[in-house]
């Protein structure tokens, strides 16, 4: 560890502290619940003195919210902060799904993973009247989307598991799939071809080509949906090599926006 103004720095140059009170966070939003410190100890490998530490000043802060059990849960700061970055997110996307929307001539959206729910952030409608829409800040199930299924195929086959299994897997059309094994088994196939489909699984006629945003600054996919009539299999190729070009711009332009805050800020 190296010393950096007063404050420990960790492996990568980060300061420990701030590594370890987001990691806390992030079990926290994991396990989908209230957790008891024994438990973070336990997923973090950190010492239970450090633990108290971090989440006592994450409490004073209003970041995390101790219940009469004395568990804890992810506190209501964190909602302004998420509605933030969802509007920013949304902000930066909208001119690459427009320009998706201009080369398909259908829908473009951008979805991030919300607990065991994906949530729609930013959408650029088809010209066509006849055309698919979703409400930004709709939560959907994970198993029936496309962006669902791409989001998935980015996580730990043990994580997947048990988003499915806490958010359901309800039938949404005779094509949804609804056994944890069959789409488990699945997910290799879509993290090596890069891109799935939601082929009539959320709703009959309807298919949509998804890819996950690579290195993204959340959980992130973006997809292409229409008519099936319109977006016919010979063409979802063209359709997802769009989509990856456009997945990599996108999360190309949030590193260099993200690279030129810290900058901004150590100037």
């Amino acid at each position: 560890m190296a010393e950096t103004g007063g404050a420990i720095s960790g492996s990568d140059g980060g300061v420990q502290s701030l590594e370890r009170a987001f990691l806390l966070l992030e079990l926290m939003a994991e396990d989908g619940g209230e957790v008891a410190l024994s438990r973070l100890a336990v997923d973090s490998g950190l010492p239970l003195s450090t633990i108290h530490r971090l989440v006592r000043t994450l409490v004073a802060r209003g970041y995390v919210r101790q219940l009469p059990s004395r568990r804890y849960v992810l506190g209501p700061r964190l909602i302004h902060l998420g509605e933030s970055s969802s509007r920013t997110l949304g902000t930066w996307a909208r001119p690459h799904l427009s320009d998706l929307v201009d080369s398909t001539g259908e829908t473009a959206n951008l979805a991030m993973l919300d607990g065991d729910r994906v949530v729609y952030v930013a959408q650029v409608p088809s010209k066509h009247s006849m055309r698919m829409f979703t409400e930004v800040g709709r939560r959907v199930h994970l198993h029936c989307t496309g962006v669902g299924k791409a989001l998935l195929s980015q996580l730990p086959v043990s994580t997947a598991r048990e988003l499915l299994e806490r958010g359901g897997m309800p039938r949404r059309t005779d094509k949804t799939i609804t056994d944890p094994d069959e789409l488990l088994a699945l997910l290799p196939q879509i993290a090596a071809q890069g891109y799935v489909l939601d082929d009539g699984e959320q709703e009959i006629g309807v298919r949509c080509v998804a890819v996950p945003v690579p290195g993204g600054p959340a959980q992130t996919a973006i997809s292409v949906s229409g008519p099936e009539g319109r977006v016919p299999m010979e063409s979802v190729p063209a359709i997802v090599a769009l989509l990856q070009r456009t997945a990599a711009g996108l999360a190309a332009e949030l590193r260099e926006d993200g690279a030129r805050a810290l900058s901004g800020r150590s100037s």
